[in-house]
């Protein structure tokens, strides 16, 4: 499913190489603007329900739309046909930059790679991509005075229109990708999930809470991952051993 076609037009109206703030925070883009924040379109529709693993991030950050988007236009302008634009999108820019390799480092450390059968918890996002299904608490980029919404004020569960998108898109993909092990990334994700889990919508066996959120301005990413680091390795192992 895919809503591309709704935004075809504008996003083959934009010029080539790298997109700016100025034209892509646009009506032609805006889907809604609520109690100071303002939600966009983002190509992130694809659900890789076969994925072993579900990496969870609050929602996509300004440099993940700009590449998605770019990444659209691209594929429009080439051809590409539609139902596969949103996976080629989410495969280039989920966690892209420095979150990235912070996400690959902690996964290496708590053994997901070999969990799995992997070399590398890399190739998880290259060549073994079909094992992995990234998403967001909120699928579309949110943008508080155009900066990016941190999962904080307002909390998620605190806002109406926020956990609507939870509620509504994120909870039917947890249930959709049914055999993954759910990595929620930091405190404001993991306490959306744990809502569905204390509804009894979600397995408290298949999510992993203590992973810190791999964002560089998470200044104590570090001291929360080694602290639950040993605990996380052994829920990997016992998970994938089932």
């Amino acid at each position: 499913m895919t809503q591309i076609e709704k935004y075809k037009s504008y996003l083959m109206s934009l010029p080539p190489g790298s997109l700016s703030k100025e034209q892509l925070f646009v009506k032609e883009l805006l889907i809604e603007e609520r109690d100071h924040m303002k939600i966009y379109y983002v190509p992130y529709e694809y659900v890789n329900e076969r994925a072993k693993v579900m990496i969870i991030g609050i929602t996509p950050g300004f440099t993940q739309m700009e590449l998605a988007i770019r990444s659209a236009r691209e594929d429009l302008l080439a051809g590409v046909p539609q139902d596969q634009i949103d996976q080629r999108a989410k495969k280039l820019a989920s966690f892209a930059g420095s979150m990235r390799k912070n996400l690959i480092a902690m996964l290496e450390q708590i053994e997901l790679p070999a969990a799995i059968g992997l070399e590398s918890s890399a190739s998880l996002f290259e060549e073994d991509r079909e094992l992995l299904h990234t998403t967001s608490v909120i699928r579309f980029p949110v943008f508080q005075q155009g900066k990016n919404y941190t999962g904080h004020s307002p909390p998620i569960l605190k806002s109406e229109v926020l956990y609507r998108y939870a509620e509504t898109i994120l909870l039917p993909e947890l249930l959709a990708v049914k055999d993954s092990l759910v990595i929620p990334l930091g405190k404001s994700v993991s306490e959306v999930v744990q809502a569905f889990v204390d509804k009894g919508w979600v397995s408290r066996d298949r999510c992993l809470f203590e992973m810190p959120h791999p964002s560089g301005a998470n200044g104590h990413r570090k001291k929360q991952f080694e602290r639950s680091k040993s605990g996380m390795r052994q829920q990997v192992g016992e998970w994938f051993s089932r």
